[in-house]
């Protein structure tokens, strides 16, 4: 498929190379695929596309996969590309509130079939390899510091937090411009960084991985759309899918990736995991009294 096209011509394309092969399910979700709106498209669960095709959640999700997107995220991820360039972010919100509608009820399952549809995109993405590398660069690391910008600045602090209850010495910034260059600084040999950064290249990723390179630091990176760009130069990439709608936080995705790093250091070093809790309650006791059992 040539870039020069709309990603919805792409799909169109692709339908119609694969439709030989596609079952009449498939081809049901497909036609639907191609004769909506993008927007509609975009906005949509898998429930919402089964029901309107006549199939099911399992059909749209493998349907997606056939089509080369990997789930529907990738799909709407592909579509927002265009749809987020070409339309204010107002404009967009507008037609955001315009498509749930006022139903309470409605609004809760939206959400929770978004976050539901991430998730399990994020589970197929999985790299066992990319994962193992990463852990074990951590395990080890005499210190961490973790770069997330923006939005992504929530999952950064959280892993940075976990892991210093676990007993790492690890740090997080958000900084971006002048100011990172200060946090730079005291990224040492065999230190581990470990970027947040779903889908915007921004020029301080490319600073973060120099420096990184040049003290010699191993780098994990946790991504939407950078994985590619960027995996020749960074130790691991581990896929974390953002949010097409904004329905969702955009953190979501990276704080559970973050979590199973951490459920794996506890896994490989239980003895310090399990010794820096307990020194955390007993500081949290004196600080706060013994907790009522």
């Amino acid at each position: 498929m040539e870039n020069s096209h709309s990603p919805i011509e792409q799909l169109r394309a692709t339908v119609r190379q694969l439709w030989d092969d596609l079952s009449p399910a498939e081809r049901a979700v497909c036609h639907y695929l191609i004769s909506t709106s993008p927007e509609q498209i975009l906005f949509a669960s898998a429930q919402e596309l089964g029901g309107a095709t006549g199939t099911s959640n399992a059909t749209v999700v493998r349907t997606m996969q056939r089509l080369g997107f990997g789930g529907l995220p990738g799909l709407k991820r592909a579509l927002a590309a265009e749809f987020t360039s070409s339309v204010a972010p107002d404009v967009r919100l507008k037609q955001r509130i315009s498509h749930v509608g006022q139903d309470l009820s409605g609004i809760w399952e939206r959400v929770f079939d978004e976050a539901r549809e991430r998730v399990d995109h994020c589970r197929r993405l999985f790299d066992q390899e990319a994962f193992k590398k990463a852990v074990e660069l951590l395990v080890n690391a005499p210190g961490v510091l973790v770069f997330g910008a923006g939005a992504s600045d929530p999952a950064a602090r959280h892993l940075a937090l976990k892991l210093g209850r676990r007993g790492h010495r690890a740090r997080s910034t958000s900084a971006t411009g002048f100011g990172l260059a200060d946090e730079l600084l005291a990224l040492a040999h065999g230190d581990v960084l470990v970027i947040f950064q779903p889908g915007r290249r921004l020029k301080e990723i490319t600073v973060l991985i120099d420096r990184a390179h040049a003290v010699g630091a191993g780098i994990v990176l946790i991504s939407d759309e950078l994985g590619g760009e960027f995996a020749e130069r960074v130790d691991a990439v581990l896929a974390a899918p953002h949010t097409p709608t904004g329905i969702t936080a955009e953190p979501l995705t990276g704080i559970i990736v973050g979590d199973a790093l951490l459920l794996a250091l506890d896994s490989l070093d239980e003895n310090r995991s399990v010794e820096h809790s307990h020194q955390l309650n007993a500081l949290r006791e004196q600080l706060i009294g013994p907790r009522i059992r």
